[in-house]
C-alpha cells in the first residue's frame, strides 16, 4: 500500500521523533509511506514554527499527530482553519481529566484544549476503545483502537542474570513494574509507592518488589523502603528501551496501578502489551481493562486509587498469600488467551485502512 494512492501524509508525535509514541505511529502508517516530521519535546514553540511552515510548504492531504501536546494540537488547529488541512489524533491519554491531577485551572483550560481538539480533528486512533468512544463524544466525527505492542523480546538467560545482578534471590516471587516514577504532590504518589508500603507490611521474606525506571519518585521511593532497600525492594533505575524485557523476565508479576477515574480508567498503558508479551500475570485496579481483558491472568483489587488505603491494604494481604502455584496457573491463562489486541500487524492494517477510507471520504466532500 502506499499513499500515492491517497495523497501525501505527514505523521509526528508531539513527545518527540525519538520517543515511542512517534516509534508508534510511523510504524502504524508506514504501509502509507508517511513524510515524518521531526518534533522535539524539548523546544515546543520552535517545533511548532517549524511544524507550520512544513504544512504550509508541503500542503499534506492529512497530518496524523501522536499525542495531545498544546504546541502540535494548536498547529493543526489553526492549519485547518487558516488552509482546511485535515488533521488526526492519537492519543493514550484523556487530557482535561490528567491536567485536572495537576491544577483545577489547568484542567479546566485542557477541558476547552481538548474539546476543540476533538471538535476540529477529521478523525482520532485511541490507545482504547474508551477512549475512542470518548473523543467521538467530544466531538471527534469518526475513530478507531490501537492498542500498541511490544518492543522486543527477553534475551536467553535473562532471569537469571538479572537477578544475580540485582541480589534478588533465584526462589524469591518477585513483583514489580517498569515505568516513569513521576512523583504527583497533590496525591503524594508515584508508581511504585503502593508495592513499597505493602511489602512493608509484609513478614514473609520470600516476596520481593522490583521497580524499574527513574524520575523525581524514585529518590522518595527509595527513603520509603527503608532497611527493605535492597533486600525486598530492588530499584535498578532507567535500563535502555531494549534492556527492558530482560528485567520483566525477572519478574513474576506485573503491577499496572491506575486509578478508577477519567485518568486510568481509560488506559491500558504500553506496559500492559510487554507484561503479557513477558508471560507475566498482572495485578491492576477495577477499571474497565481489568474485566474487558482478563482471561484468567489478572487480579483486580479494590481501591479508587493505587494511593488509597483501601489498594494497599489489598496489596498487602495478597503478597502475604499469593504462592507459585497461582502464578504459574495465571502464567497458563495467558498462554491460553483469546484475543490479542496488542498485535502489531493488525493494529497497522486497521490504522491504514481508516486513513485511507477517511480520505476518501475526504474527498467526496
Amino acid at each position: 500500500m502506499s499513499s500515492a494512492g491517497v495523497g501525501p501524509i505527514l505523521c509526528f508525535a508531539t513527545q518527540g521523533h525519538e520517543h515511542i509514541e512517534g516509534e508508534r505511529i510511523r510504524a502504524l502508517l508506514e504501509p502509507l509511506d508517511p513524510s515524518s516530521f521531526t518534533f522535539e519535546r524539548s523546544g515546543k514553540l520552535g517545533s511548532a514554527r517549524r511544524l507550520m511552515r512544513a504544512i504550509e510548504a508541503q500542503r499534506p492531504a492529512l497530518v496524523v499527530m501522536e499525542g495531545t501536546g498544546t504546541a502540535g494540537g494548536l498547529t493543526l488547529i489553526a492549519m485547518n482553519a487558516r488552509h482546511g488541512i485535515p488533521f488526526v489524533v492519537s492519543s493514550g491519554d484523556a487530557v482535561g481529566p490528567f491536567l485536572h491531577l495537576h491544577s483545577p485551572l489547568v484542567g479546566a483550560l485542557g477541558d476547552v484544549y481538548e474539546r476543540l481538539l476533538m471538535r476540529r480533528c477529521a478523525g482520532f486512533i485511541g490507545w482504547t476503545p474508551y477512549l475512542v468512544g470518548r473523543a467521538m463524544t467530544l466531538g471527534a466525527p469518526r475513530g478507531m483502537t490501537a492498542a500498541g505492542w511490544t518492543r522486543g523480546q527477553a534475551r536467553d538467560g535473562a532471569r537469571e542474570r538479572v537477578r544475580e545482578q540485582l541480589g534478588i534471590p533465584a526462589d524469591s516471587l518477585v513483583v514489580g513494574l517498569a515505568g516513569s516514577l513521576h512523583w504527583n504532590d497533590r496525591v503524594e504518589y508515584g508508581y511504585g509507592a503502593e508495592l513499597v508500603r505493602a511489602i512493608g507490611m509484609v513478614e514473609r521474606r520470600d516476596v520481593a518488589v522490583c521497580i524499574v525506571g527513574d524520575g523525581s519518585g524514585r529518590a522518595r521511593l527509595e527513603a520509603m523502603a527503608g532497611e527493605d532497600l535492597g533486600s525486598r525492594v530492588f530499584m535498578p533505575g532507567r535500563v535502555a528501551p531494549e534492556e527492558v524485557p530482560d528485567y520483566l523476565a525477572a519478574l513474576d508479576i506485573g503491577t499496572l496501578s491506575q486509578s478508577v477515574d477519567g485518568v486510568g480508567a481509560f488506559r491500558y498503558t504500553t506496559k500492559l502489551s510487554e507484561y503479557l508479551a513477558a508471560g507475566l500475570p498482572v495485578i491492576t485496579t477495577e477499571i474497565p481493562l481489568a474485566y474487558d481483558l482478563d482471561e484468567g491472568y489478572m487480579w483486580r483489587l479494590p481501591g479508587r486509587a493505587p494511593w488509597s488505603a483501601t489498594h494497599v491494604d489489598a496489596l498487602a494481604r495478597l503478597l502475604a498469600d499469593v504462592s507459585a502455584e497461582e502464578v504459574q496457573a495465571r502464567r497458563e491463562a495467558i498462554a491460553r488467551r483469546h484475543g490479542d489486541p496488542f498485535d502489531r500487524d493488525a493494529q497497522q492494517q486497521r490504522a491504514c485502512a481508516f486513513v485511507t477510507d477517511l480520505l476518501a471520504d475526504l474527498a467526496r466532500g
